[in-house]
Protein backbone atom coordinates (compact mmCIF):
# COMPACT_ATOMS: atom_id res chain seq x y z
CA UNK A 1 0.00 0.00 0.00
CA UNK A 2 0.98 3.23 -0.65
CA UNK A 3 3.25 5.32 1.89
CA UNK A 4 3.58 1.90 3.48
CA UNK A 5 6.49 1.77 5.88
CA UNK A 6 7.10 5.40 6.58
CA UNK A 7 6.16 5.68 10.06
CA UNK A 8 8.34 2.47 10.89
CA UNK A 9 11.08 4.63 9.21
CA UNK A 10 10.62 7.30 11.34
CA UNK A 11 10.93 5.80 14.13
CA UNK A 12 13.94 3.92 13.27
CA UNK A 13 16.29 7.27 12.70
CA UNK A 14 14.28 8.87 16.17
CA UNK A 15 16.23 5.34 17.81
CA UNK A 16 19.36 6.21 15.78
CA UNK A 17 19.45 9.55 16.60
CA UNK A 18 19.41 8.30 20.23
CA UNK A 19 21.74 5.86 20.05
CA UNK A 20 24.29 8.01 18.30
CA UNK A 21 23.85 10.53 21.06
CA UNK A 22 24.53 7.74 23.72
CA UNK A 23 27.42 6.60 22.31
CA UNK A 24 28.68 9.99 22.39
CA UNK A 25 27.53 10.36 25.72
CA UNK A 26 29.77 7.03 26.52
CA UNK A 27 32.79 7.95 24.54
CA UNK A 28 32.96 11.59 26.48
CA UNK A 29 32.69 9.86 29.63
CA UNK A 30 35.32 7.11 28.72
CA UNK A 31 38.22 9.35 27.28
CA UNK A 32 36.95 12.96 29.12
CA UNK A 33 40.02 12.73 31.19
CA UNK A 34 42.65 13.42 28.37
CA UNK A 35 40.21 16.48 27.30
CA UNK A 36 39.50 19.70 28.95
CA UNK A 37 38.95 20.04 32.60
CA UNK A 38 35.23 20.56 32.20
CA UNK A 39 34.75 17.13 30.02
CA UNK A 40 36.59 15.56 32.84
CA UNK A 41 34.43 16.37 35.53
CA UNK A 42 31.22 14.94 33.55
CA UNK A 43 33.24 11.48 33.56
CA UNK A 44 33.33 11.56 36.79
CA UNK A 45 29.45 11.63 36.91
CA UNK A 46 29.21 8.86 34.28
CA UNK A 47 29.70 5.71 36.63
CA UNK A 48 29.52 2.49 34.96
CA UNK A 49 26.04 2.29 37.51
CA UNK A 50 24.85 5.67 35.30
CA UNK A 51 25.75 4.32 32.05
CA UNK A 52 24.33 0.97 32.58
CA UNK A 53 20.83 2.58 33.86
CA UNK A 54 21.44 4.88 30.52
CA UNK A 55 21.51 2.31 28.14
CA UNK A 56 18.74 0.73 30.16
CA UNK A 57 16.32 4.03 29.53
CA UNK A 58 17.81 3.95 26.58
CA UNK A 59 16.61 0.22 25.64
CA UNK A 60 13.38 0.87 26.70
CA UNK A 61 12.89 3.91 24.85
CA UNK A 62 13.76 2.30 21.58
CA UNK A 63 10.54 -0.37 22.71
CA UNK A 64 8.22 2.02 23.03
CA UNK A 65 9.68 3.88 19.75
CA UNK A 66 8.79 1.14 18.03
CA UNK A 67 5.78 0.53 19.46
CA UNK A 68 4.35 4.38 19.04
CA UNK A 69 5.47 4.31 15.47
CA UNK A 70 3.34 1.07 14.22
CA UNK A 71 1.62 1.45 10.99
CA UNK A 72 -1.20 -1.44 10.46
CA UNK A 73 -2.64 -1.98 7.31
CA UNK A 74 -6.23 -0.26 7.62
CA UNK A 75 -9.39 -2.86 6.73
CA UNK A 76 -10.77 -0.17 4.82
CA UNK A 77 -14.64 -0.89 4.04
CA UNK A 78 -16.75 -1.25 1.32
CA UNK A 79 -19.26 1.08 0.53
CA UNK A 80 -20.96 3.99 -1.40
CA UNK A 81 -20.38 7.33 -0.15
CA UNK A 82 -18.82 6.76 2.96
CA UNK A 83 -16.29 9.10 5.49
CA UNK A 84 -14.10 7.29 7.01
CA UNK A 85 -12.09 8.50 10.43
CA UNK A 86 -8.78 10.09 9.49
CA UNK A 87 -6.82 8.84 12.69
CA UNK A 88 -7.32 6.87 15.37
CA UNK A 89 -8.28 7.94 18.58
CA UNK A 90 -11.26 9.10 21.27
CA UNK A 91 -13.94 11.58 20.01
CA UNK A 92 -14.22 14.08 22.04
CA UNK A 93 -15.93 16.89 20.12
CA UNK A 94 -19.00 16.26 17.53
CA UNK A 95 -20.71 20.09 16.77
CA UNK A 96 -20.72 22.95 14.20
CA UNK A 97 -17.92 25.18 13.62
CA UNK A 98 -16.60 27.77 10.81
CA UNK A 99 -14.07 26.86 8.37
CA UNK A 100 -13.40 29.39 5.77
CA UNK A 101 -10.13 28.24 4.22
CA UNK A 102 -11.32 25.08 2.65
CA UNK A 103 -14.85 24.55 3.67
CA UNK A 104 -16.08 28.57 3.05
CA UNK A 105 -18.33 28.65 6.70
CA UNK A 106 -20.28 26.88 8.29
CA UNK A 107 -19.86 22.98 9.05
CA UNK A 108 -20.00 20.04 11.21
CA UNK A 109 -17.04 19.32 13.16
CA UNK A 110 -15.65 16.20 15.15
CA UNK A 111 -12.82 15.97 16.59
CA UNK A 112 -10.58 13.09 17.42
CA UNK A 113 -8.19 13.09 20.35
CA UNK A 114 -4.97 10.78 19.73
CA UNK A 115 -2.89 9.94 23.04
CA UNK A 116 0.43 8.61 22.67
CA UNK A 117 -0.47 4.89 22.83
CA UNK A 118 -2.75 5.71 19.95
CA UNK A 119 -1.25 4.52 16.14
CA UNK A 120 -0.30 7.92 14.62
CA UNK A 121 -0.47 7.31 10.88
CA UNK A 122 -3.58 8.84 9.36
CA UNK A 123 -5.67 7.99 6.11
CA UNK A 124 -7.70 9.44 3.88
CA UNK A 125 -11.13 9.71 4.77
CA UNK A 126 -12.45 9.87 1.44
CA UNK A 127 -11.32 9.01 -2.51
CA UNK A 128 -10.65 12.17 -4.38
CA UNK A 129 -7.99 14.82 -4.95
CA UNK A 130 -6.10 16.39 -2.32
CA UNK A 131 -7.64 20.28 -3.16
CA UNK A 132 -5.97 22.49 -0.06
CA UNK A 133 -2.97 21.98 1.86
CA UNK A 134 -2.39 24.62 4.26
CA UNK A 135 0.70 24.76 7.21
CA UNK A 136 -0.12 26.83 10.11
CA UNK A 137 2.53 27.90 12.95
CA UNK A 138 0.73 28.29 16.30
CA UNK A 139 1.28 27.17 19.75
CA UNK A 140 1.55 23.97 21.61
CA UNK A 141 -1.29 23.70 23.94
CA UNK A 142 -2.20 20.00 25.37
CA UNK A 143 -4.29 18.61 22.55
CA UNK A 144 -6.60 17.05 25.27
CA UNK A 145 -8.00 21.00 24.74
CA UNK A 146 -10.36 21.02 22.50
CA UNK A 147 -9.08 25.06 21.98
CA UNK A 148 -5.57 23.75 20.56
CA UNK A 149 -7.44 23.51 17.22
CA UNK A 150 -7.61 26.99 17.31
CA UNK A 151 -3.97 28.14 18.11
CA UNK A 152 -2.17 25.02 17.57
CA UNK A 153 0.46 24.29 14.94
CA UNK A 154 -1.75 22.55 12.08
CA UNK A 155 -2.09 21.48 8.47
CA UNK A 156 -5.50 21.55 6.94
CA UNK A 157 -5.91 18.87 4.11
CA UNK A 158 -8.90 19.58 2.07
CA UNK A 159 -10.57 16.92 0.48
CA UNK A 160 -12.62 17.15 -2.92
CA UNK A 161 -14.41 13.47 -2.92
CA UNK A 162 -14.91 11.44 -6.22
CA UNK A 163 -17.92 9.90 -4.19
CA UNK A 164 -20.14 12.17 -3.98
CA UNK A 165 -18.43 14.00 -6.62
CA UNK A 166 -16.98 17.38 -5.74
CA UNK A 167 -17.95 17.05 -2.04
CA UNK A 168 -15.85 18.68 0.27
CA UNK A 169 -14.17 16.80 3.49
CA UNK A 170 -11.65 18.87 5.59
CA UNK A 171 -9.00 17.14 8.10
CA UNK A 172 -7.06 19.42 10.41
CA UNK A 173 -4.18 17.57 11.80
CA UNK A 174 -3.17 19.69 14.92
CA UNK A 175 -0.04 19.62 16.95
CA UNK A 176 0.04 18.72 20.94
CA UNK A 177 2.30 19.69 23.93
CA UNK A 178 4.39 16.51 23.08
CA UNK A 179 3.68 16.66 19.27
CA UNK A 180 6.07 19.15 17.93
CA UNK A 181 6.29 17.62 13.83
CA UNK A 182 3.50 16.89 11.29
CA UNK A 183 4.95 14.78 8.40
CA UNK A 184 2.09 14.96 5.37
CA UNK A 185 2.85 12.05 2.62
CA UNK A 186 1.18 13.84 0.46
CA UNK A 187 0.87 17.15 -1.56
CA UNK A 188 -1.87 19.33 -3.27
CA UNK A 189 -3.11 18.29 -6.29
CA UNK A 190 -2.40 14.93 -5.52
CA UNK A 191 -4.95 11.84 -6.22
CA UNK A 192 -5.78 9.73 -2.85
CA UNK A 193 -7.37 6.68 -2.34
CA UNK A 194 -10.43 6.39 0.81
CA UNK A 195 -7.54 4.51 3.93
CA UNK A 196 -4.67 5.59 1.99
CA UNK A 197 -2.06 6.64 4.37
CA UNK A 198 -2.03 10.54 4.30
CA UNK A 199 0.47 11.66 6.97
CA UNK A 200 2.09 11.02 10.71
CA UNK A 201 1.95 13.00 13.71
CA UNK A 202 4.69 12.32 15.83
CA UNK A 203 3.63 11.85 19.55
CA UNK A 204 0.47 12.47 21.08
CA UNK A 205 -2.40 15.13 19.19
CA UNK A 206 -5.65 16.07 17.70
CA UNK A 207 -6.90 15.66 14.28
CA UNK A 208 -10.33 17.23 13.65
CA UNK A 209 -12.76 16.34 10.73
CA UNK A 210 -14.83 19.34 8.74
CA UNK A 211 -18.20 17.80 6.96
CA UNK A 212 -20.45 19.68 4.74
CA UNK A 213 -24.39 19.74 6.34
CA UNK A 214 -25.67 17.01 4.19
CA UNK A 215 -23.59 13.96 5.96
CA UNK A 216 -24.69 12.03 8.17
CA UNK A 217 -22.74 11.53 11.00
CA UNK A 218 -22.61 8.00 12.68
CA UNK A 219 -20.45 8.40 15.86
CA UNK A 220 -20.91 9.95 19.27
CA UNK A 221 -18.82 11.94 21.49
CA UNK A 222 -16.49 9.19 23.43
CA UNK A 223 -16.54 6.41 20.66
CA UNK A 224 -12.89 5.16 19.99
CA UNK A 225 -12.44 5.31 15.83
CA UNK A 226 -9.78 3.44 14.07
CA UNK A 227 -8.20 5.61 11.25
CA UNK A 228 -9.33 4.14 7.46
CA UNK A 229 -11.78 1.39 8.76
CA UNK A 230 -14.19 2.90 11.22
CA UNK A 231 -17.07 4.97 9.19
CA UNK A 232 -17.65 8.66 10.92
CA UNK A 233 -20.30 9.37 8.36
CA UNK A 234 -21.95 9.12 5.48
CA UNK A 235 -23.34 11.58 1.99
CA UNK A 236 -26.89 11.24 1.81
Amino acid sequence: MKHSGKARKAGFRLILVTLIALLVIWVLGTFAAAVAAFVASVAVILTPVTITVLVVVWVLFAIFTLYFFRDPNPRVPAGANLVLAPAHGKVDVIGTTTEPDFMGGECQRISIFLSVIDVHVQNAPVSGKIAWLKYTTGQFLNALKAESAIYNENVLLGFEASEPRGQKVGVRLIAGVIARRIVPFVEQGDEVVRGERISLIQFGSRADVYLPANAKIQVKVDDRVVSGETVLAVFE
